[in-house]
């Protein structure tokens, strides 16, 4: 018998078991039969190297909650962000502007787990809107203490605008290589924050963070949803971009994580004023991936066109005591589409595909291709070799690497793409 540091006593056997899950975790994971828990504590983790989140504070906080206590788990994010945007407030208030900026970049990060987590409340909404506009204080709360010199713009979009945030590396309005942030699917700008954005500050260029249709505000406060032509987003993007004194037009470049790498090779097929692209990792079908979740003899009804059926047997199966995580995933990952019915999302998902137009990008593309990529499997290789000239870079289990977006290996994803970057850049 010993005594753990918390002081409770330990058999021989349990030191067994807690020392294999101790060193294993990177393999073993962090929860299992908890649909994507595993994978939003790597992420959350991998945030770390940039300040937006602290390893103490998310063991600490996922130690307590249980696999499959939903609520659990949503309630454990909103306090520890709440805790947070407490000092940050603190600190701001006493003028301690570099700790008040980093309190609030963890406090949005993990507020943003929380709005990421509603679904599985299975149909309670209320919370959604709340969760979001506490993390969007936390975003500015961050970039209103931040030391880089950053500039709230509206970006002209079809009668409307897109919200962006452009920061510099420095205060003069020299002309900059410019890097354009494009998010993913469900990702919030304070992630995005450190999946490069401070990155490429510190490498001297500009950096732009937009929310695009479908993207955070412009899905949950304008109820704009996603759309499969990203050209129509990307081209006001640019045009924006090069009309202003502090942007060398010349040296755009391009970076799309996570379901953005399809929307920047899709865009790319037809805006060709970016110098350069990253797709972090690479995606022909979106479709693809929610296709393979269906059982033959349920999608046997959709291909047949008797689409009627499908949603009657979707919907009872959706309906099943045991189905609630197939209800959040449904919920979660259906609601950026903007449409309605089982059927209907499908026939939309399935325009999000760039297997015919990918031969038709002229920008050199680098994209990232790690072990264990579980969304988009196989996707990465297969637009590279649709890409003219595509870079295709492996990440490996063995460098910490492995997982959608290399999530525990941010520090080297950074230093193998803006070593690339810089040298295509250098060229011009």
């Amino acid at each position: 018998m010993t005594t753990t540091a918390t002081g409770s006593a330990l058999t021989t056997a349990e030191l067994d078991r807690h020392g294999t899950a101790s060193h294993e975790v990177y393999t073993a994971g962090f929860y299992t039969g908890a649909g994507e828990w595993d994978f939003t504590v790597r992420t959350i983790l991998g945030k770390s190297s940039r300040g937006g989140s602290d390893a103490g504070e998310v063991l600490a906080t996922v130690a307590l909650v249980k696999p499959g206590d939903r609520g659990g788990w949503f309630d454990a994010w909103v306090a520890l962000g709440e805790r947070i945007a407490a000092i940050a407030r603190a600190a701001a208030a006493a003028g301690h502007r570099v700790s008040a900026a980093r309190a609030y970049l963890r406090a949005a990060n993990y507020f943003a787990v929380a709005v990421n987590s509603i679904d599985g409340l299975d149909g309670d909404t209320t919370k959604l809107l709340p969760a979001f506009q506490a993390h969007r204080t936390a975003w500015e709360g961050f970039v209103a203490n931040t030391g880089w010199p950053v500039e709230r713009v509206d970006i002209p979009y079809e009668g409307s605008s897109l919200p962006g945030w452009l920061l510099r590396p420095g205060r003069s309005g020299a002309k900059r290589p410019t890097l354009v942030m494009n998010n993913g699917s469900d990702g919030s700008l304070s992630g995005n924050w450190c999946e490069g954005a401070e990155g490429a500050l510190e490498r001297g260029y500009n950096v732009l963070l937009f929310d695009g249709p479908g993207q955070q505000s412009m899905l949950f406060e304008r109820d704009i949803p996603f759309r499969y032509d990203w050209e129509r987003v990307l081209t006001p993007v640019v045009d924006f971009l090069v009309a202003r004194d502090d942007v060398d037009a010349s040296r755009l470049a391009l970076y799309g994580v996570s379901q953005a790498g399809y929307w920047v090779p899709r865009a790319l097929a037809f805006e060709h004023r970016f110098a350069a692209a990253i797709a972090d990792g690479g995606v022909v079908s979106v479709g693809r991936t929610w296709f393979r979740n269906f059982p033959p003899e349920l999608l046997a009804f959709y291909h047949s066109g008797d689409k009627a059926a499908f949603d009657s047997r979707l919907r009872q199966a959706m309906a099943a005591p045991g189905a609630a995580a197939a209800r959040e995933t449904w919920a979660f990952r259906a609601r950026p589409y903007g449409v309605a019915g089982y059927s209907a999302v499908l026939d939309e998902v399935a325009k999000y595909d760039v297997s015919d137009v990918a031969g038709q990008i002229t920008t050199p593309l680098y994209i990232t291709d790690p072990d264990g990529e579980q969304f988009f499997t196989g996707q990465s290789a297969e637009l590279a070799a649709l890409v003219p000239g595509a870079t295709l870079a492996h990440f490996a289990q063995e460098e910490g690497a492995s997982c959608h977006c290399q999530p525990l290996a941010r520090e080297l994803t950074e230093q193998r793409m803006f070593d690339w970057l810089d040298e295509h850049l250098a060229r011009i």
